[in-house]
């Protein structure tokens, strides 16, 4: 049974007044993209209407008062904000319907007065970040999203349809908005998109102005900066492009955590080629050890698809045995499901469901003796630790510089009441288990 994405709500603006207004619209319609919302070009097809007002002059706002009536009158669902927002009750009195007032460069309190009135439905499918969203997560990490869209087109993912292809965002504004959450009390900078290794690619790597040199629109650029600014940075979400390895000597100096999450998918060459992924897994176990050579201490996680169609058993065993090899760190997998308006829906080849349910077991348990395996190395070491939470008992909650918030393990301490959510502090390990460590915190170096 495929499964039905949720339709992403659509906004409509109408902008009024002088150019200073426009720029307003663009931000507050840029923030609303990157939230996930679509526009909408008319007011038939907008879940609700913006209109940004002008106050200037007494004709101007009888222009502004028209614009809402006729918006309410089309749509009925009208969001007002811009100059004529500190005239409230003068807009309220003649339109009592209208959702919410802001005023003018009221960029959040109009974002999140539209994600009240047409909420961003949840969906595993389509959020690059965990369920609690990117202004819910503890004050000490932030997600950094530094660009939107894909340019690939696998056979298992509908993303390009829903957020086109790839668009960049600027690396001076990437670098100022990661100034500020830093400057703000972040410690550890999760940087996302669709595909982070091909950042820039659409900017031509073209360099702007930063800090009294420049800076190019480019992975490897962007971590070396992202790296001076005295916070933690993971890298989600990177494609083995070649330049990957360039990024990894970052991690050897200290600049970016030494991880890597790279959505392999499979090891099979013949699946991979009927996903439309690259197929040269001999080429990737040899540049993962080489990767190692430089970084020991590197962790790569990655998920991967059991059951995709055409699966056979020598393809399921020939990722197994890839597994063993590559011995990643952290693992997640999916039994393959079909999404509406995939490719891979109409290929041939459908793995029954208790064929996929039995490869699944088969490969978590695989993954959890590796997973057991590396713990078990790290018995004995002590490792900097980011606290996330600590509770009444005396113990606290963390992560390794290997573990990614939601997705990865956590190590737990005792003895450990008098430590703050965010400190980074040295623990001994003493235990592990399949997926955790446990520990105790030293005496700050």
């Amino acid at each position: 049974m495929e499964i039905e994405l949720p339709s992403p709500p659509k906004v409509g603006m109408v902008s009024l007044g002088c150019p200073k207004a426009l720029v307003d619209s663009e931000r507050i319609l840029t923030k609303l993209r990157a939230d996930g919302y679509q526009m909408s070009p008319d007011y038939a097809g907008a879940d609700v209407v913006l209109v940004n007002t002008c106050g200037f002059l007494d004709s101007a706002k009888e222009e502004s008062l028209d614009a809402i009536g006729e918006a309410i009158a089309e749509n009925g669902r009208v969001i007002v904000t811009g100059c004529m927002g500190k005239e409230a009750e003068l807009i309220r009195a003649r339109f009592p319907q209208v959702l919410a007032i802001t005023g003018a460069a009221q960029y959040e309190e109009v974002v999140g007065a539209v994600h009240v009135a047409a909420p961003i439905p949840p969906s595993a499918y389509l959020n690059l970040v965990p369920d609690a969203g990117l202004k819910l997560t503890p004050r000490h990490y932030s997600y950094l999203k530094i660009s939107e869209g894909c340019n690939h087109r696998c056979a298992f993912c509908i993303i390009p349809s829903l957020r086109g292809d790839l668009v960049s965002r600027r690396p001076d504004a990437i670098l100022r908005e990661a100034e500020k959450l830093v400057a703000a009390g972040t410690k550890e900078l999760l940087v996302i998109s669709q595909d982070t290794s091909a950042y820039g690619v659409d900017l031509r790597h073209a360099s702007w102005p930063w800090k009294g040199g420049e800076v190019r629109a480019h992975m490897t650029d962007l971590a070396r900066e992202l790296g001076k600014l005295g916070a933690w940075v993971r890298l989600h979400y990177v494609y083995p492009y070649p330049h990957v390895d360039k990024v990894v000597p970052l991690m050897a100096e200290g600049l970016v955590l030494p991880y890597l999450d790279i959505p392999f998918q499979h090891a099979s060459p013949r699946v991979l080629k009927a996903m439309k992924r690259p197929a040269n897994e001999a080429k990737v176990l040899e540049r993962i050890r080489s990767w190692r050579a430089i970084c020991p201490d590197i962790a790569i996680r990655s998920t991967f698809i059991v059951g995709f169609p055409g699966e056979t058993e020598e393809d399921f065993d020939y990722l197994l045995d890839w597994l063993d090899e590559a011995r990643l760190d952290r693992v997640g997998a999916f039994r393959f499901e079909p999404v509406s308006g995939a490719a891979a829906n109409a290929l041939p080849g459908i793995v029954p469901e208790e064929v996929k349910e039995e490869r699944y077991a088969r490969f978590m348990a695989k993954s959890a003796a590796i997973s057991a395996a590396k713990l078990a190395a790290r018995v004995g070491r002590t490792l900097d630790v980011i606290i996330d939470a600590v509770d009444e008992d005396g113990g606290a909650t963390g992560r390794s510089k290997a573990d990614a918030p939601e997705i990865d393990g956590e190590v737990h301490l005792r003895d450990a009441g008098h430590l703050a959510q965010g400190a980074i502090v040295p623990v001994l390990i003493e235990e592990a288990d399949e997926h955790d460590l446990f520990g105790v915190p030293l005496p700050l170096r």
